[in-house]
C-alpha cells in the first residue's frame, strides 16, 4: 500500500504513513479501494480520519 500511496502523492509525511502502517488488513483493503478515487493527498488525510 505504501508503495502505491508514495507513487501518487510522493513521500508522505511520517505520521500518515504510521497511520496506514497500523491500519489492520480489511482496513487496508479499503483504502487500496478508495485510492482509486483519490486525487490529492488531501482525500488520504480525509479517508484516514473517517476510518
Amino acid at each position: 500500500m505504501q508503495k502505491l500511496l508514495r507513487r501518487r502523492f510522493g513521500v508522505l509525511a511520517a505520521e500518515t504513513a504510521e497511520r496506514i502502517a497500523d491500519l489492520p488488513l480489511e482496513r487496508s483493503e479499503d483504502l487500496g479501494e478508495a485510492l482509486l478515487d483519490f486525487t490529492a493527498v488531501t482525500d488520504l488525510e480525509a479517508w484516514l480520519r473517517q476510518h
